[in-house]
């Protein structure tokens, strides 16, 4: 078990690490995870997939999420309900009409219905082989798997540059592991799964 303070100092290399990355691979790296798609998971049919709207040098899953929706999969993009709290999950498609919240993340809008995702795929800032992720340190996305995997089995793909591995990631109790993280690379399976 780590520190919150070995998670902030992580955090601020692992911020300068993803913008390194960004800089080189910029939106390519979104048209190789499209081309890698899900399949590796072999969800059932019509699974509900959530994903997330990129913002700033976060690798963006905008054509990854265009395949599934062409493939029969309803997707979901995550809702904030406030500081502490869980997201919630609501229907999406490519196209959609977006609301702007905090950090300029774009949501979809109160009308849309909300889903239970079978599958979650995770932003973040550093994972490793075990499957711990670092995040922006809300803990939103440790409080809604949690929340989801006590109704039913959810998988969880961090969505990340290859660059963005580390050797292990400072990580508490509470946080909760990923399954998969997919990379520009492709897809890998994390040992503590």
């Amino acid at each position: 078990m780590q520190t919150s303070d070995e998670k902030r100092e992580e955090r601020t290399r692992a911020l300068a690490r993803r913008a390194d990355a960004f800089a080189v691979h910029g939106p390519t790296a979104g048209e190789r995870l499209a081309a890698h798609g899900l399949d590796f998971l072999s969800p059932t049919e019509g699974a509900i997939v959530s994903g997330f709207a990129a913002i700033r040098d976060e690798i963006d899953p905008a054509l990854l999420l265009a395949r599934l929706q062409g493939e029969g999969y309803q997707l979901a993009l995550p809702v904030m309900q406030g500081k502490g709290k869980a997201l919630l999950f609501r229907a999406w498609a490519p196209g959609d009409e977006m609301g702007k919240v905090q950090w300029g993340i774009a949501e979809p809008l109160p009308d849309k219905p909300q889903l239970e995702p079978d599958i979650v795929l995770v932003p973040l800032l550093a994972f490793d082989e075990a499957g711990y992720r670092l995040g922006y340190g809300g803990g939103f996305y440790d409080r809604s798997l949690e929340q989801l995997r006590a109704v039913k089995p959810v998988i969880a793909v961090g969505i990340a540059y290859d660059e963005l591995k580390v050797d292990a990631v400072p990580h508490l109790h509470y946080d909760q592991p990923l399954d998969w993280v997919l990379t520009p690379s492709g897809p890998l399976r994390c040992s503590g799964t």
